[in-house]
């Protein structure tokens, strides 16, 4: 059959999908692989509908498209107008003789399935799994015609509008095919996942099976029998009560019926039939290179494949051979868990002191090798157990499998990270001169990169990010680091030995000094004192709508004063932003309004002087304390040695602790330098035609870009894949650990010490806090009073400015000695981190009481 409007399955590919949307193009690429069997039938191509359905609904798409995508009510009406429309125009005379040529062709009185087939459907990145409608045991011309247009009416679902909004789909940009099928009466029928949908693993396959037609397991009417499969071995089986089925009526359409009782526990597929079907999934995901959702069903000569789209859900897994492999997420050590453009995780990689392999948009880890000896296993359980319990508790999910077996040779465990302190003097004037050469080397780069254009830019780079490393792996610096944090880890568990106290540090660390972080977010204080006393600055702010606001500043009243401290404060901390490490994400000084919401705040919450006040109130708290224990060491036998060593703990603490905030800040200023110089190459791209916009580098790797650079060409259909790829990967949640075989581990508490309903987290400063929770997911719409409960995802030093305000912490990723528990000690908040899905289960303005010291979260209202 030739036309544009209708063509036969058999002469559709899988690259068609244009023209006979997501899943008529995969049908029709299934239809031609040898040992698959696809119902016949026939496409009634998009054409069709640009033709017939589009014209009439243009300004109605234009109205959906200007509603906002949180207004639902204006969504339902609209998509409702919209559907009735379609559905009330009548299919043009020679349309409808195509299709009912085709039907002829197929057998005209014969029993259809009519099917939704959207070109925004069965994307690798976006399912769309039933947005769209289909009907089953449609019999007759005039009956296929009405169901066509019915089709065409449900790409404009509620729910289909909705999720292409989430996905970033224009809906004037989409249009719909309709799949014609010759309807198969299945004994049983059901859905095949080639990998777990749940935890990801590929190896293990799952087949859901019931009675008759899938739409009763489709629907949830009935329970299903759940196989899952490893390696053509069934390696469990669940047989369900099947009450009831849904079977095709003898006239057209389907009905209910009753299983009769001796037969609902009997398996809808013998575990044969099983494997069989898992084999045939394994061709047909071998086919489309990726794992694949399935809808099949089993009629008296076999199986038969109605569907076939790829299963978007599961987070991607780095490329590696064969061996077995576990990855740690680099994004819960550095609190940004976020998907990263290319340009980000390929310039992180190249900065970074460890080899890192990508997934998702987020970096990882192979600790394989670690994890295959004795010592190596001990010391990064020990790792993990002090920083992220939940990433012990994936990596033990994980080992108990034996997924990683030990070597032969391997040896003893190692003592635990921590068991002594690092071997460097307490002096501050050992980091006074970390200081001073981390500085120096910046000032260097920022001489040096300015006369760098073009290709040798790139060549200059990368000896810059070996310089880069090289202050990274300063010894020294790392001895520094580490000289804090186990003195912190010693203090936490000699005076919870010695006097049964928790998480003794945490007072012993307020107002160290040295802390870039803590410091920060004191100095937006000063910058709110300077802005308090000009009611006509403070008004402007309140309608800043865009990032051009200080060169307007100067015009109102002491709007001079306010921008010289702004820009003071951008001068020394603009380089930070949200999600820092991707050097894509946009800096303070390039969106300056970011800070205005916590400058507001400061204003409105704090009196003049509240800097000082703070620092000094926590040094004074800190000195008291140290008083205190060293008091009641004395008083215990051997008190005098305890007290000597303890003082000397908390010395060597205050001495170290503040710098480990300083390498972050050093590596920051540095990715500023980069980016700068990398947008201005990306202008002379964008001036030459070569790039639509300099924006478009964030989504090649490094090399990619320079590639760019010297050959002066660029794939845009790369770019385009990139954003699309990106839209995605922004929507999967990170793992803590992830395996080879593509089980992504998230880890869980085991505690019963906690009260009903409490949420378990990791207990990083101590105390205890009650108040309102504020969900803040953005930085920039923060709207903060004091003693607020700040309740986010994770919190790198870009949210520090907001600490000073709040009365306590709760996140979603976090571990002991991670940018927000520092500062959160610094400060003295009660903070709970590494909470699963604390923006979910706590609400904003809910009341919640926040146990700093014990780990957990009470929602109170």
């Amino acid at each position: 059959m030739t036309g544009r409007y209708v063509l036969d399955l058999d002469r559709i590919d899988g690259t068609q999908g244009a023209v006979a949307g997501g899943k008529g193009a995969q049908l029709g690429a299934l239809s031609r692989l040898d040992g698959v069997r696809v119902p016949a039938g026939f496409c009634v191509t998009t054409d069709a509908f640009r033709r017939v359905a589009k014209p009439s609904i243009d300004d109605q798409l234009v109205q959906l498209s200007a509603l906002d995508p949180d207004d639902r009510d204006g969504i339902r009406t609209l998509s409702a107008e919209i559907r009735r429309t379609i559905e009330g125009i009548a299919i043009p005379e020679a349309l409808a003789a195509d299709i009912t040529r085709a039907l002829a062709e197929h057998g005209e009185q014969a029993a259809y399935a009519v099917r939704s087939s959207a070109t925004a459907e069965d994307l690798p990145t976006a399912s769309f799994a039933g947005q769209q409608d289909t009907y089953l045991n449609v019999v007759g011309p005039p009956a296929i015609l009405e169901h066509v247009s019915r089709c065409w009416a449900s790409l404009f679902t509620e729910r289909a509008v909705i999720y292409r909004r989430r996905n970033g789909i224009d809906d004037r940009t989409v249009a719909m095919a309709v799949v014609v099928q010759r309807m198969v009466f299945p004994q049983a029928s059901g859905i095949l996942f080639t990998a777990d949908p749940v935890t990801g693993d590929r190896t293990a396959a799952t087949v859901d099976a019931g009675f008759g037609l899938g739409e009763a397991l489709v629907s949830g009417l009935v329970n299903s029998d759940v196989y899952k499969v490893r390696r053509d071995e069934i390696v469990s089986r669940t047989i369900a009560a099947k009450e009831r089925a849904v079977q095709a009526m003898p006239g057209g359409g389907t009905q209910q019926v009753a299983i009769d009782s001796p037969r609902q526990e009997q398996p809808a597929l013998t575990d044969a039939q099983v494997l069989e079907l898992v084999r045939l999934g394994r061709r047909i995901e071998a086919h489309f290179g990726r794992p694949q959702d399935i809808e099949w069903c089993l009629a008296e000569d076999g199986f038969r494949i109605v569907q076939s789209r790829p299963i978007t859900t599961l987070f991607p897994v780095p490329a590696a051979d064969d061996q077995a492999r576990v990855y740690l997420s680099v994004g819960h050590q550095q609190m940004m868990t976020d998907a990263m453009r290319p340009l980000g995780w390929s310039m992180w990689q190249l900065t970074a002191m460890a080899p890192m392999h990508e997934a998702g948009g987020r970096l990882f880890v192979d600790v394989t090798r670690a994890l295959a000896t004795s010592a190596g296993r001990t010391g990064l359980l020990d790792m993990a157990a002090r920083s992220d319990p939940l990433t012990r508790d994936a990596l033990e999910t994980v080992l108990n499998r034996d997924f990683v077996p030990l070597s032969p040779d391997a040896g003893p465990g190692r003592p635990p990270a921590g068991a002594g302190p690092a071997p460097i003097e307490t002096d501050p004037a050992v980091v006074a001169e970390l200081i001073a050469r981390s500085e120096a080397s910046v000032a260097a780069l920022q001489r040096d990169i300015r006369t760098k254009t073009g290709p040798a830019l790139f060549d200059f780079l990368l000896e810059a990010f070996e310089e880069h490393k090289r202050v990274l792996s300063d010894p020294v610096s790392i001895q520094a680091i580490m000289a804090g944090m186990e003195a912190t880890w010693w203090l936490n568990d000699r005076l919870r030995e010695w006097l049964g106290e928790k998480n003794a540090a945490d007072t012993l660390t307020l107002s160290a000094p040295g802390n870039i972080t803590s410091e920060m977010g004191l100095a937006l204080l000063d910058v709110a004192d300077v802005i308090r006393p000009y009611p006509e600055v403070v008004a402007f702010l309140r309608g800043v709508e865009d990032e051009h606001f200080l060169d307007e500043l100067p015009k109102v009243a002491g709007g001079t004063e306010a921008r010289e401290a702004i820009e003071t404060y951008l001068d020394r901390y603009g380089m930070r932003c949200v999600g820092e490490i991707d050097i894509t994400r946009p800096r303070w000084r390039e969106r300056p309004a970011t800070l205005v919401p916590v400058i507001l705040d400061n204003v409105r919450n704090f009196g003049p002087g509240a800097a000082e006040r703070r620092f000094e109130q926590g040094r004074q708290q800190a000195q008291e304390k140290a008083r205190e224990v060293l008091e009641r060491l004395r008083a215990l036998p051997d008190g005098e040695q305890k007290a000597a060593e303890t003082e000397r703990m908390i010395d060597r603490v205050r001495t170290f602790i503040g710098y480990r905030e300083y390498p972050k800040y050093g590596i920051i200023c540095r990715y500023f330098l980069y980016k700068q110089a990398l947008l201005d190459e990306a202008e002379r791209l964008v001036q030459a035609g070569v790039l639509a916009g300099r924006e478009d580098i964030y989504y090649l790797t490094f090399q990619e870009l320079h590639d760019v650079v010297r050959t002066r060409r660029v794939d845009g259909r790369l770019i385009a894949q990139r954003k699309e790829e990106f839209r995605a990967y922004q929507a999967l949640t990170t793992p803590r650990v992830l395996t080879s075989d593509g089980e992504a581990v998230l880890g869980s508490y085991r505690r019963a010490d906690l009260p009903a309903d409490a949420l378990a987290g990791l207990p990083v400063s101590g105390g205890t806090v009650e108040g309102r929770a504020r969900v803040v997911l953005d930085l920039a719409q923060a709207d903060l009073e004091a003693g607020d409960i700040l309740v986010t995802s994770f919190t790198d030093p870009s949210w520090s400015p907001l600490f000073v305000g709040i009365a306590g912490l709760v996140t979603e990723v976090g571990g002991q000695m991670t940018h927000g528990a520092v500062i959160a000690r610094e400060y003295g908040l009660p903070a709970v981190v590494a909470v699963p899905q604390a923006t979910r289960l706590i609400r904003d303005g809910q009341r919640i009481r926040v146990h700093g010291t014990d780990g957990y979260v009470e929602l109170l209202s």
